[in-house]
């Protein structure tokens, strides 16, 4: 998906704001009653696929109008460890009341970022589609899954009105109307907006069967081991999409790629994606002594 909209992206960081300096900064106001120049350096300590600088950047800005961005790699940027990625110049009490704020949405997006890239990597070479989902932290949905994108994966739906995904739950309430998979997926294209693809989630050979009797359009396979999958591929024969989901590591996704699935759905791209490693120094602007590594708490 494209960058998020600047609306979008304020919002999100309102938020952030609200949380660190409702009640201001205590301690550089007791430290530093008077503005000090300053230089802060963004480094990455870490290879990564860079995501959130266009967020970081607004962060220092919604701080104090007059920070300058100085430097700064683009979103999606493949990063090695020791590359300074965003520089900016100002008021250094501005730049410390931003500067977790910034490192927060930096490091979060970086490391979805990062993942989505290593499980692409993995399944080089196959016709497998990495794919998101909307396991997601409320209200970061839209900047989440941006960082997907930069990390090479594809957005699976945004929202519940983006797609047909008749799931589990769903067949469970239709069975007590005595509905089955199959005449689901046929309620679903009678009554769905027009042109939405009807995707189904089965865990069986018999709910493949289902599926297809019901013509849908995509057979999501969801728990089942590469060998299940090579299986359900034979008996769907190009007749469906496949995806598969649950259970999906970075040990076994290249195994699932191979076995025939045309997407992966990840869910630890964005609830589970470690933080990527960058720390920010900051220092006078007259002059820029390296000192020891720290992360501000």
């Amino acid at each position: 998906m494209p960058l998020p909209s600047v609306d979008q992206i304020r919002t999100a960081i309102r938020r952030a704001l609200d949380e660190d300096l409702a009640l201001g900064d205590v301690t550089t106001g007791a430290l530093f009653p008077k503005p000090i120049p300053a230089r802060g350096t963004v480094t990455a300590h870490q290879k990564l696929f860079l995501a959130g600088i266009a967020v970081a950047r607004e962060v220092f800005t919604a701080v104090d109008p007059t920070v300058r961005v100085i430097r700064a790699l683009a979103d999606g940027t493949s990063v090695t460890k020791g590359r300074a990625v965003l520089t900016v110049h100002g008021d250094a009490r501005s730049l410390l009341m931003a500067e977790r704020v910034a490192l927060n949405f930096l490091q979060h997006l970086s490391g979805i970022a990062t993942l989505t890239g290593r499980f692409c990597h993995a399944v080089r070479g196959s016709r497998a589609t990495i794919l998101d989902t909307r396991k997601t932290t409320p209200g970061l949905r839209t900047l989440q899954k941006w960082a997907v994108t930069l990390g090479g994966g594809q957005n699976h739906r945004h929202s519940l009105g983006d797609g047909i995904l008749i799931k589990d739950n769903h067949l469970l309430l239709l069975q007590g109307r005595h509905i089955g998979l199959a005449q689901a997926c046929v309620l679903a294209r009678k009554h769905a907006p027009h042109g939405l693809r009807i995707s189904v989630e089965v865990q069986s050979l018999d709910h493949v069967r289902e599926a297809l009797k019901g013509a849908a359009d995509v057979i999501l396979l969801d728990n089942m081991t590469p060998a299940l999958v090579r299986k359900a591929a034979a008996l769907i024969k190009g007749r469906a999409l496949i995806e598969v989901s649950g259970g999906i590591t970075l040990q076994n996704v290249g195994e699932m790629a191979m076995a025939g699935a045309d997407f992966i759905s990840i869910g630890a791209l964005t609830h589970s994606a470690p933080a990527a490693d960058l720390s920010m120094d900051i220092t006078p602007a007259s002059h820029t002594p390296r000192r020891p590594r720290k992360q501000e708490r």
